[in-house]
């Protein structure tokens, strides 16, 4: 029995889209401006949520042997031969701004009078589809491929045509709700992100304590009169240096390593499920390199060019000693410097310039000690970097609670829309109109114009 609603048919792909692979050119052949005798060519790189227009290049119209290789209005795009993750995206042509063929890593699956192109689209869109595209194609080194008779075979829920568009057009309303949810959703993250960094500009040029220093201490110039202008060499009392184990010297157990890039923004050591370790004996032979719960760690190698974590500070907060490795440091700071304070100092953006502006190296950037200790800070007096650190962690904790329901937030919106889709496929959408002409007669006509359809393809591009 089958598990479709009243009047619904299972069919192939074919006989519901013809699917058109794209033209095959020299990469020689192709220009980034229109000229005579050239058309636009979409790529892979142009099937993204909605078709995008804005990077295209151009190829000569002779490529295009016959005008069904032309992008119809309609039309589903979908990236044919791509890494595993990203074959099968789909993306509908509407308001098509110019003519475009496509190249030969795209498809065009373009409806039959059997379906909505709506329907179409939202249905090879679905998660369980894209799936079966994923897991039916042929795999390279790199490149997954999907083959057009795999792609044809692909079993079709066909509901009635009256339905299928009032599914089509229930999807578009809300699934555009969802995106401009997801859209807003978007935009928080970076706004936290410069709360966060405005939130330490303050606190690192004594705006963010000004409430808190009474008139004994009046602000003059550009810090407070009783912060003090020095370096972090005056902070600093030792730095030590990581150990240097080689590949035959991490094990399964033993003592915590930690690498220079387990260090992470706003003091925050990452923690990983396969956490390197070295053999306790190892460990025992660079004892007084290991840190245990408080110690302050600084890496001074960033893994990137772009000295988004040289520099940073963490405190070591595990409840078993570890063993920092190369580019990490362990500091011990002075009297006058709270480790915390340190901390947030680094992920200051004065501190961060100064990173981008004294890194040394191009693909693995580092910073010299003399160099390190030399950055300069306004410090103030302990009293008041405890109150700043204070400060500091009680807005920090707000920005952690709205990042905490902003990704509860956005994971719930993005399993409706697979769930809406699924829901939509079941027939469980929109209510069913027992008055709708079944699937069944949609797939009979089509079967009677087959034949004459066959005749009209083929004709030679008119571009």
């Amino acid at each position: 029995m089958s598990d479709l609603p009243k009047n619904w048919e299972y069919g192939k792909l074919s006989q519901a889209a013809h699917v058109v692979r794209g033209i095959t050119f020299p990469a020689g052949e192709k220009r980034n401006d229109l000229a005579h005798g050239y058309v636009c060519c979409l790529r892979t790189t142009n099937v993204q949520q909605r078709l995008e227009w804005d990077d295209v290049y151009y190829v000569p119209t002779s490529y295009v042997k016959r005008d069904e290789q032309l992008v119809r209005e309609g039309d589903v795009l979908m990236s044919m031969a791509n890494s595993y993750e990203l074959v099968g995206k789909v993306a509908r042509a509407i308001n098509v701004p110019q003519p475009a063929a496509f190249g030969a890593f795209l498809a065009a699956v373009r409806p039959t009078h059997a379906i909505d192109g709506g329907y179409l689209y939202h249905f090879l869109r679905s998660s369980n589809v894209q799936s079966k595209l994923r897991e039916g194609s042929s795999q390279t080194t790199n490149i997954a491929n999907i083959s057009v008779g795999k792609l044809s075979e692909l079993t079709v829920p066909l509901a009635p045509w009256n339905e299928q568009k009032r599914i089509a057009d229930k999807l578009d309303t809300v699934l555009s709700r969802v995106d401009a949810v997801n859209t807003r959703l978007a935009r928080v993250a970076p706004i936290l992100k410069r709360f966060r960094q405005s939130v330490l500009a303050a606190a690192t040029s004594g705006r963010l304590t000004v409430d808190w220093r009474n008139d004994s201490h009046p602000d003059v110039g550009d810090i407070p009169l009783n912060w003090k202008r020095t370096t972090l060499r005056h902070c600093i009392t030792s730095m030590t240096g990581g150990a240097s184990p080689s590949v035959e010297h991490y094990a399964p157990a033993g003592v915590l390593a930690l690498n220079k890039g387990d260090i992470k923004l706003y003091g925050r050591l990452a923690e990983k499920q396969d956490q390197k370790r070295v053999p306790k004996e190892f460990a025992e032979l660079h004892g007084t390199k290991l840190v245990q719960k408080g110690d302050l760690l600084v890496t001074l190698r960033d893994l990137s060019n772009k000295a988004d974590f040289l520099g940073l500070i963490a405190q070591f907060m595990g409840t078993e000693v570890a063993l920092p490795t190369q580019g990490m440091y362990a500091l011990s700071v002075a009297d006058n410097t709270l480790p915390k304070f340190l901390m947030y100092f680094s992920n200051s953006p004065i501190y961060r310039e100064v990173m981008k502006r004294e890194k040394v190296g191009a693909t693995q950037v580092h910073l010299r000690n003399d160099q390190f200790l030399d950055i300069p800070l306004a410090l103030p007096p302990v009293k008041e970097q405890a109150e700043i650190v204070r400060r500091v962690e009680t807005l920090f904790a707000f920005a952690d609670r709205l990042e905490a329901r902003l990704q509860a937030a956005q994971t719930a919106t993005e399993r409706l829309t697979p769930a809406l889709l699924a829901k939509a496929f079941r027939g469980e959408l929109v209510p069913q109109d027992p008055n709708d002409e079944p699937a069944s007669e949609l797939l009979r006509r089509l079967e009677q114009e087959a034949p004459s359809t066959s005749t009209r393809r083929g004709r030679k591009s008119a571009v």
